[in-house]
């Protein structure tokens, strides 16, 4: 029997819920002779841990990260992972100015590197933003299924569900074409090689984007593209098309954990939605710092730096853009907070759901449930919610006194499939060819791309994908449930 478990310090809700949590845990395992043990994996604490050459020695903390990185991979490690932030920069920042004014020399996040010393500091961050803990530490697949005590005490106290309409408006928006989904392919390693992407551009000129990227026989790599022409012009019928259906205009990502592709969808979405001011105010914008990846917030932000005269000429034009457009989902009604604000505001496997159970409406400027038109651009993630909600709507709301549950065997077990693309992620410079070139020379992929597509690559090795098969098989004879294999 493990003699320790580990518990982690994080954020937020579940930092408050553990103060009378951790007690409770440890008041059972004592008996047993079980100690638990606490690591700090906090947003802060990441922070600090990773500038420890700034700090003080009382102000120091190690890397609690990477010491639970080395034990997950250990037979007897047993680790309670609390959720955690994974956080986007306009979080990073909030953290970094809370840390600063507590007195600790962390430094700046520097948007934009200008020299050699910026651009350490920007990468030291780098492993700090998105989902920097999962990866680390989901050495494993996962098992993820209710326990019965919760499914009958969901059963006999029910959460609230609204009530659905046949005729309910909300539905799932989704690119046809351009998108991850469409563009995806894939190959299977036959004998350990290494290999590198490159991009050609249209006179013949190679710039490598990674390279030495070794892989494993038996590995899968696959590698897709967003067309950013495909998106904006999909982004700009839906716009139109809200406003003419007469729903709210919701935008559902996951900035954090995919926390390259996604802010930069993100950013195109402000852009869109809010062309007339960008296009006003380019120059202005680009001399205050301005990047929409980070949310019409940051607009809101920068412009306090402005003579007031101006600030109110730019809030006006923002004002006339709520006018012109479709209402925005919101986060907040009372403040103003809009779904396109910040992009860690709203993710998609929390959103999507929430909005399903609220008869597939969210909040609107008036304080108010309205229908919702949900843009999922990529067919990757979109269709799932789209059959939710079509469900909904033909046999009302799902009855928590009533319905069953479904366990979940995920493939991510050494950083498979998205959760190993961070660094295999691109915003494309300039048009031309990608391409993935083994040790031999040979091209085993290549996407036709230009300025400003997204390209990213992803990759699976062969014990995981064993293990996964093995888990849910194993797991379905022990329940007595089907197994169903979700290979799209």
């Amino acid at each position: 029997m493990t003699s320790k478990i580990i518990y982690t310090h994080t954020d937020e809700a579940p930092a408050l819920a553990t103060y009378s949590l951790l007690p409770i845990i440890r008041a059972f395992a004592r008996p047993a002779g079980v100690t638990i043990e606490t690591k700090d994996i906090s947003l802060a604490g990441r922070i600090i841990a990773n500038f420890p050459d700034r700090l003080t020695d009382d102000q120091k903390q190690t890397d609690a990260l990477s010491e639970l990185g080395a034990l997950a991979k250990t037979p007897d490690a047993n680790i309670i992972k609390l959720p955690n932030i994974s956080a986007s920069i306009p979080q990073l920042v909030a953290a970094i100015e809370e840390l600063q004014s507590h007195g600790y020399d962390i430094p700046d996040f520097p948007e934009e590197p200008g020299n050699a010393a910026e651009q350490e500091i920007r990468d030291r961050y780098a492993k700090i933003l998105g989902s920097a803990v999962n990866p680390v530490l989901r050495e494993g697949n996962s098992d993820r299924r209710v326990a019965a005590p919760v499914k009958e005490f969901a059963k006999k106290h029910p959460h609230s569900m609204g009530a659905w309409s046949s005729d309910s408006k909300s539905h799932v928006a989704h690119m046809s074409e351009g998108d991850f989904f469409g563009s995806e392919l894939s190959v299977v390693i036959d004998q350990p090689t290494k290999v590198q992407i490159e991009l050609v551009s249209s006179a013949g000129d190679v710039s490598v984007l990674k390279s030495d990227l070794e892989l494993q026989a038996g590995e899968i790599i696959d590698a897709s593209t967003m067309s950013r022409q495909a998106l904006r012009d999909f982004l700009a019928r839906e716009i139109d098309a809200a406003k003419s259906e007469d729903v709210l205009l919701s935008l559902h990502l996951k900035a954090t954990m995919m926390k390259v592709s996604d802010p930069i969808i993100f950013g195109h979405a402000v852009t869109v939605f809010y062309k007339d001011v960008f296009d006003k105010y380019d120059d202005v914008f680009d001399k205050l710092g301005v990047d929409a990846n980070n949310g019409i917030g940051d607009v809101y932000a920068k412009i306090e730096e402005l003579p007031a005269d101006q600030q109110s000429a730019i809030k006006a034009d923002l004002e006339a853009v709520y006018q012109s457009k479709p209402k925005l989902a919101m986060v907040d009604s009372d403040n103003g907070i809009t779904n396109l604000h910040v992009p860690s505001n709203v993710i998609i496997d929390a959103s999507m759901p929430a909005a399903i159970r609220a008869s597939g409406k969210m909040w609107g400027p008036d304080g108010e449930l309205h229908d919702t038109k949900a843009i999922i651009p990529d067919r990757c993630y979109a269709s799932v919610y789209q059959a939710t909600i079509e469900f909904c709507k033909r046999n009302g709301a799902f009855d928590v006194a009533t319905m069953g549950n479904v366990s979940n065997v995920g493939l991510m077990a050494q950083k498979a499939e998205e959760y190993g693309s961070h660094d295999k992620t691109f915003e494309i410079p300039h048009a031309g060819v990608v391409r993935v070139v083994d040790a031999a020379g040979k091209v085993l992929m290549e996407h036709t791309v230009q300025p400003g597509d997204i390209w990213r690559m992803c990759q699976t090795k062969d014990a995981p994908i064993r293990d996964w098969v093995r888990l849910a098989v194993s797991r379905a004879r022990a329940t007595g449930s089907p197994a169903i294999f979700w290979l799209s």
